[in-house]
Parts: C-alpha cells; sequence; structure tokens
C-alpha cells in the first residue's frame, strides 16, 4: 500500500471516479488480489504444486502485514482505512475458502510455518510490483549459533571435531579448476514458461521408451581386492570418471545404488563427501563406505554429532537431525553431495526439503562442478511435480525456469512448447542430463538370481542403550563365571594364554541355565533386540512397497509383527497377515488378498507360521526383521519367494543391528550353510554343527577375554 495517500473526497464527477479509480489499481492490494485468484484457480484445478503453495504462504504474509500497516497509518482519513480492510478482508476470505478445499495449505498459515528462501525473494518481488519498499535480504545465518534464523527454534550445534577441522583449514578457498559451460545468448525459449511443458513431456512418454541416459562401457574400476562389481554398476561409475557430475539414479532397490554413489564419488574425487539418507540405514552407508571405499573414512552423525569423526572424507546425516547440523555443514567444503531416498524431498515446503535445497546451492556456488546425486527406486509416487526438487537439488531447474546447462539443450532443440516434437526432444535433454534407471529383470544377467543383503541398523534411542549395557551385564557375567573356575582348580597348574576348552564349558552352562530360567540371558537379549528394530525394518518394507511394489515381511513375534502391522497402517500401506492364530480359512484369505490383490503392498508373516507350504512369488522382495536361529528357517522363509513361477530375481534384506550381538548371530548362521551341501550334495566343506547360541557366548566370551590381557595401546 502506497502510504501517505489521502482518499479522494467523494463525489459523483468523472475526473474524481478516475482518481479513484487510478488508486485502486496501485499498491499493494491489487497484487495481492491478483495474486489469490491465481492460486484459486491452480486449486480449483487440483494443481497444487510446491509453486502455488509459496505463493499462498506469501499473500497470507503479506496480508497480515498490510492489515498492520493500514491500521497504524494515521495519515489517511477513516473511510479510506474501513475500505482498504475492507478488500483486504476480501482476499483473507478467498484465501480461506482456498485453504479449506485444499486443507494442506492450512499449515502455511501458523506463525511457526518455515519461510523459504523462495517464499523472501517472493515476497520481495510482489512488494516490488507495489511499489513498496522491498524486505531487506537476509544476511546468511551464523552457522556456528546454537539456535536458527529468526529464532524459530531450531537448534542448530557445532561438534568440536568440526571445529578443529575448521580451524586446520581456515581459509577454505572457492573450488573454480573445471572450467563453467558458457551459456549460449538468450534464444527463442526465454520467454517462455518451460517447467510445466518438462514435466508434461515425462506424463506422455511413450509406453516402454528408456528413461535412461546413454552410458558409457564399463573400464577398470578400482575396488578393494575380493569385491567385484556388476556391468551395470560399473558403467554408471566410468561415467563419474569421465567427467558426468549430476545423477538422478533410480535403479530399482537390489541393484546397488549405494555402492555405485560412493564410487562415483571415488572416481570423481568428490571428498569431502556428504550423505543424507533415512535413518533406518544411515548404519549401512558407514559399513557400504568401509566395504567400498576404506581408503576414505566415514563418520555418522547421531543427535549432536559429539562422536563424529570432523576430518572424515564421508560425512553420513539422516533426515531427522539435519536441522540442527545444516548450519556448519553448509560451511565445510564439500565437493559432493548424495541423498538417499531422494523421493524423502519431494514436498518443497517441509524443512528437510529446504535444509537439502539450501545446502545443495551452496556446494554449488563454492565448487564449479560438485558430483551431486539422488538415489531413489521411486522417483514419482503420487504426481510428475514430484520431480521437481529433485531436479533442482541437481542444479537442472530452479523454482521458475531450466537453469543454463538445461536450457542450452532445449534451445539446441530448435524447438519450443508449440511444436508437436517439443515433448520429446525435451525429455532426452533431462534424461541426458544423468537419469540412469535400470530394472532387476533389464540386467538379470549381471545379478545373482538370490541374494540376501544385511542392512545395519543404528539402535540409539533407549532401548538400545538398555541392550548395550544388558549385553554388557553378560559379557561380565561369562568373565565371572571363567575366572571363578580358573581359580577352582587345584589338579593341574593353570594354562597360560586362553583356556579355549573351559571358555567352551562356561558359555555351555550358561546357554543351559538360560534355557530353564528367566531374566536376562542370550535369548531374550535377541528378542529385545528384535522389538527395538520393528521400527526400523518396518519402515525400509514401506520405503521398498512404494519402490518396488510387494514385499513380504517375515518376523518371529507376535509384537513384532504387531509393530510392523501398526507403522503399514499409519504409512497408508494396505498388508494382509499370516499368523499363527489363524484359521486355514483366515490364512487362506490373507495369502489371496497379497497375491491378488494389486493394492496390497506387504504380507507380515511368521516365521514359523508362513516359513514353509506358502507360495508368494508375487513378491521379489524379502524383509527378514528378526534372524532366526538356523540358516535353514531363514532359506526356508526366503524360498516363499524365491521357488518355480518367480521371473525376477529375489533379494532378502536382513535388518541387523549394529554393535550388538544380532551382528555376531547373523556371522554365525552363515557358518551353518553349509550343513545341507555336505549332507545331501556330497561337499567336502567343513562343518561346525553347534547352533550359532552357544557360539555367540563363546565369541563373546573369547573376545572379552583377549581385549583384557592385550597390552596397553
Amino acid at each position: 500500500m502506497a502510504r501517505g495517500r489521502q482518499q479522494p473526497p467523494r463525489s459523483r464527477g468523472g475526473s474524481q471516479r478516475g482518481e479513484r479509480r487510478q488508486h485502486d489499481e496501485d499498491g499493494i492490494i491489487p497484487v495481492l488480489a491478483r495474486g489469490v485468484r491465481e492460486i484459486e484457480s491452480a486449486v480449483e484445478r487440483g494443481r497444487v504444486t510446491s509453486s502455488v503453495r509459496t505463493r499462498f504462504q506469501v499473500v497470507s504474509l503479506l496480508v497480515r502485514e498490510a492489515r498492520a500497516a493500514v491500521r497504524a497509518d494515521q495519515t489517511v482519513s477513516e473511510s479510506f482505512r474501513d475500505q482498504q480492510l475492507k478488500r483486504l478482508d476480501g482476499v483473507a476470505t478467498i484465501l480461506a475458502k482456498t485453504a479449506a478445499r485444499e486443507s494442506s495449505l492450512l499449515e502455511l498459515l501458523g506463525d511457526d510455518a518455515v519461510v523459504s528462501a523462495e517464499a523472501r525473494r517472493l515476497k520481495r518481488e510482489m512488494q516490488a510490483a507495489a511499489g513498496l519498499e522491498p524486505d531487506p535480504e537476509e544476511e546468511p545465518t551464523d552457522r556456528l549459533s546454537t539456535s536458527g534464523p529468526g529464532g524459530g527454534g531450531e537448534r542448530r550445534v557445532v561438534p568440536q571435531s568440526v571445529v578443529s577441522r575448521q580451524l586446520a583449514n581456515p581459509f577454505l578457498a572457492p573450488d573454480f579448476s573445471a572450467p563453467r559451460r558458457p551459456s549460449r545468448p538468450r534464444g527463442q525459449l526465454a520467454h517462455w514458461e518451460l517447467l510445466g511443458p518438462l514435466f508434461r513431456a515425462f506424463e506422455e512418454s511413450v509406453p516402454g521408451e528408456s528413461a535412461c541416459m546413454d552410458l558409457p562401457e564399463a573400464d577398470d574400476v578400482l575396488v578393494p581386492q575380493g569385491r567385484g562389481l556388476m556391468r551395470h554398476q560399473a558403467r554408471l561409475v566410468t561415467a563419474a570418471r569421465q567427467g558426468h557430475r549430476t545423477f538422478l539414479l533410480a535403479d530399482e532397490p537390489g541393484l546397488g545404488k549405494t555402492a555405485q554413489a560412493l564410487l562415483a564419488a571415488q572416481a570423481a574425487n568428490a571428498y569431502p563427501l556428504l550423505a543424507v539418507v533415512p535413518n533406518v540405514v544411515k548404519a549401512n552407508w558407514a559399513h557400504e563406505a568401509e566395504l567400498w571405499t576404506p581408503r576414505h573414512r566415514a563418520t555418522v552423525i547421531h543427535g549432536d554429532g559429539e562422536t563424529i569423526d570432523g576430518f572424515a572424507d564421508i560425512i553420513v546425516v539422516n533426515y531427522e537431525v539435519l536441522d540442527r547440523h545444516v548450519g556448519w555443514l553448509g560451511d565445510l567444503g564439500f565437493r559432493g553431495m548424495v541423498v538417499d531416498e531422494a523421493h524423502f524431498i519431494k514436498n518443497k515446503t517441509s524443512q528437510r526439503s529446504q535444509h537439502v535445497l539450501e545446502l545443495s546451492e551452496r556446494i554449488r556456488t563454492r565448487v564449479t562442478r560438485p558430483l551431486l546425486m539422488a538415489l531413489t527406486g521411486t522417483p514419482l509416487i503420487n504426481d510428475i511435480e514430484d520431480f521437481r526438487a529433485i531436479w533442482q537439488f541437481l542444479g537442472w531447474i530452479d523454482d521458475r525456469k531450466p537453469l543454463a546447462e538445461l536450457m542450452d539443450s532445449l534451445e539446441e532443440t530448435g524447438l519450443s512448447p508449440l511444436d508437436p516434437g517439443f515433448y520429446p526432444a525435451a525429455r532426452r535433454c533431462v534424461i541426458d542430463l544423468g537419469i540412469v534407471r535400470r530394472r532387476k529383470v533389464d540386467v538379470a544377467a549381471d545379478i545373482p538370481e538370490r541374494r540376501i543383503a544385511d542392512l545395519p541398523v543404528e539402535l540409539d534411542d533407549e532401548a538400545g542403550a538398555s541392550i548395550r549395557a544388558a549385553e554388557e551385564q553378560l559379557v561380565r557375567r561369562l568373565v565371572g563365571r571363567y575366572d571363578a573356575a580358573v581359580e577352582a582348580r587345584t589338579a593341574e597348574p593353570p594354562a597360560e594364554g586362553l583356556d579355549l576348552e573351559l571358555v567352551r564349558r562356561v558359555a555351555t552352562r550358561e546357554l543351559e541355565e538360560s534355557s530353564s530360567e528367566s531374566g536376562e540371558n542370550i535369548f531374550s537379549m535377541v528378542r529385545r533386540i528384535g522389538r527395538a528394530k520393528a521400527p526400523l525394518a518396518a519402515d525400509y518394507t514401506a520405503q521398498l512397497a512404494r519402490s518396488v511394489g510387494k514385499v513380504v515381511f517375515f518376523a518371529k513375534h507376535i509384537d513384532v509383527m504387531d509393530t510392523a502391522q501398526e507403522t503399514f497402517t499409519k504409512r497408508g500401506i494396505r498388508w494382509s497377515a499370516i499368523r499363527g492364530d489363524q484359521t486355514p480359512r483366515q490364512r487362506a484369505t490373507s495369502i489371496d488378498a497379497f497375491v491378488n490383490d494389486p493394492d496390497v503392498q506387504v504380507i507380515v508373516c511368521s516365521l514359523t507360521a508362513a516359513g514353509v507350504g506358502v507360495n508368494l512369488q508375487v513378491a521379489s522382495n524379502v524383509v527378514l526383521a528378526e534372524l532366526s536361529w538356523t540358516d535353514a528357517e531363514q532359506t526356508q522363509a526366503i524360498d516363499r519367494v524365491h521357488r518355480i513361477g518367480q521371473s525376477d530375481p529375489v533379494t532378502a534384506w536382513r535388518i541387523i543391528a549394529a554393535q550388538t550381538v544380532d551382528a555376531r548371530v547373523a556371522e554365525l548362521i552363515g557358518t551353518k550353510a553349509g550343513l545341507a551341501a555336505r549332507a545331501l550334495d556330497g561337499s567336502a566343506e567343513e562343518v561346525d554343527t553347534t547352533g550359532p547360541q552357544l557360539d555367540t557366548l563363546v565369541g563373546l566370551l573369547t573376545e572379552a577375554l583377549e581385549a583384557r590381557s592385550a597390552p596397553p595401546a
């Protein structure tokens, strides 16, 4: 609103009506009126994009500020003030009706709603269009502060090891070593609105047409001894080595996206590398980094980051704690950034999406050609515009238009959205920027027919701490028994070093007592671990279901199955179940729903009730939420899917609780797998026929005794 302008006197004179009409077309209110009509029209058409949401929030903010300004302006008459307030009320009424129609807009009206950088930019533009002085651009936030910008309640931290790294390298210079691609002169598309046509190009694609960029043939990729890459993985890494720097890697789950990203970073020397991942897979990222790029240390941020290695080459952070670390992460000087399960950022108004986009922009500002990779088996969930945030993260577009590289490619086609050939050509331009999509069936010759993939998860909550404390108590009890047995010997002198036979006898006694007594023991501990893993295992299953379709979820205990089913219901995922308390008819109905109803995405199965006699080959992914004590039971579960009639390669995902006995049990189960081979197939492999429970106890005691006797470092 233009301040200081007096209301023209009321008159029926034509010149005065012209003045009033001219006045009505000035100031902030006409700008708001146009904005709210655009929002209303978009909601009526059902096209509530991120830009519409941003405009809704900005108009709401400006209406609020304009009302306060009108009420405070003492230079205008009372009638003029009433007229202006009435017009603002009209805009507010349309906003309210629009929000009632599209309830997701209501969250943007709250005082605590996050105002993104894009919203602040649009607000300044609308103020300028109204002839007002725009809000000043915000100074960059002090990244060493413990509070977020604007006092909005974000708690920012800087771990001490990061401070040490910053002090060790205080003059972090921008990297402009790689030549920038020169921009073409403004061409025929300069004034076109192109984002809508680009998205539509993917909606109208020819069925069966490839959505994968041309990748070079694989050359020799450096991998650790004993590890090998499949051809489809090596081709992407080769592309990174040859200079390609942005990838939307949309391979199906089970095709090794994590390994490809880590090796691409190594090939591009994109260190330090930031990986933003879901909580359920952050431990697996550190594990995979150790396997594939052992020369580059990886560290995982937990909570406030007190335990991280600030000098590591690879920093892994989960979405849930990104808000408190985004400040120092933006200043660390990353040369590469990977976003795993990138569909998590599809809602650009969410805080985590804004933080991811902010970090990407800061990296691209400092480094001319950083490695940016978005990993997801589900790039599109509800709408073609789910692409928007991912493309913006990769630097292909901003909120309004294609950026230089994509714009140059579109100009080179010589086509505009009026030309029928524009859409397939535009689709190809985007794909060539780095979309890589392979399905299991497309690379079946590259991958094993059946494989087991271990997915470590961190139990970093109260339950995890309790489990680790119980494990320490168990180890102390075993060591105490061993020491008491050594001291009680009278007939023979104590042997030097570990008495392995005595270790086994102590472990055997513990196991016998565990089977007959209540209290904390190896069996109850493994069950507690299963309960603690349940939400994480269910969350990963939900991600798989949205990526690849039907998934089979196996658990041993009822409470784990209950937790999984509650999680799926909250996620809006339809499920059925096979449990021991079902009648034959209920069991058959559950199986039929999973096999024949395309909307039933998950079947929750008891290892004992569904481990045999069930055909579930409509799925090709299995999640083992709890470990079995035998390889045979695990194999029986996987074989519900991996059987005659299965046309796809099968992947079984074992959820392993890192830094607990769960990891030891998982390793021991594999050592028992040779029993059937020796008994039935004539294999000469030596097989340990003791149970994994006893072997777990033997391993715990042996490790504790060796650590006690080891010389100090």
